[in-house]
């Protein structure tokens, strides 16, 4: 049990959401794709905000969420990172949003994970430690069912060298990239499953794990 002086405060993380994805199986924006009366991509924004000390979203089309997010009522800044090349796939985007993290930890979260909860988000932000050193974990990821869940996990910038390696030779799979690093994998029970269901298709809005579309 790390004690508070050891632990990091939300200034010393930045949440940074993916919103590029083509969205070919949802037939439309999975960012604009509406969750109970609300943009999947707005619900992921107000959760950040109040885990995190900043807020980056990186995107090849910042003007079309802009008007989305930017409004007082939501609380906080957005920092908008211009995605250089499309279809770059997450871990790539991931990387290239790494460049302009300056806090030693990074939220990394889809933009289409409608049943976020904060309350599990910063239990998860109170194991990091300040200063993490050679031999500790360069990232907490929640593991279900065999199956690391990436876009839902907590990273220290310290990745990025590893990770530019792996994307350098080829690599593509966070599942692969993950197996081969010192990562602290986060239990997942009956509570936090439905939190990191994500909604890849209209069927997914609908399902019994993920409630009904408001």
């Amino acid at each position: 049990m790390l004690k508070p002086s050891d632990q990091v405060t939300a200034l010393q993380v930045t949440a940074l959401i993916l919103a590029g994805g083509q969205s070919s199986r949802m037939g439309t924006d999975k960012a604009l794709t509406l969750w109970q009366g609300v943009p999947l991509l707005q619900r992921v924004v107000e959760v950040a905000h109040q885990c995190c000390g900043a807020v980056s979203i990186l995107t090849p089309w910042p003007e079309r969420y802009q008007d989305l997010v930017f409004d007082p009522t939501h609380g906080g800044s957005i920092q908008w990172l211009m995605e250089s090349a499309q279809n770059m796939g997450p871990m790539g985007a991931f990387a290239q949003g790494l460049e302009a993290i300056t806090t030693p930890w990074v939220l990394l979260l889809a933009c289409d994970l409608p049943q976020l909860d904060p309350s599990i988000l910063l239990a998860w932000m109170n194991q990091l430690p300040v200063q993490r050193s050679a031999s500790t974990a360069i990232a907490y990821v929640p593991y279900h069912q065999s199956w690391w869940e990436p876009l839902c996990g907590l990273y220290h910038r310290d990745c990025r060298a590893g990770l530019e390696a792996f994307l350098s030779e080829g690599g593509r799979s966070f599942q692969k990239w993950l197996s081969q690093q010192s990562v602290i994998s986060l239990a997942v029970d009956g509570a936090i499953a439905p939190m990191l269901q994500n909604c890849n298709s209209p069927q997914d809005l609908t399902s019994p794990m993920n409630g009904s579309q408001g």
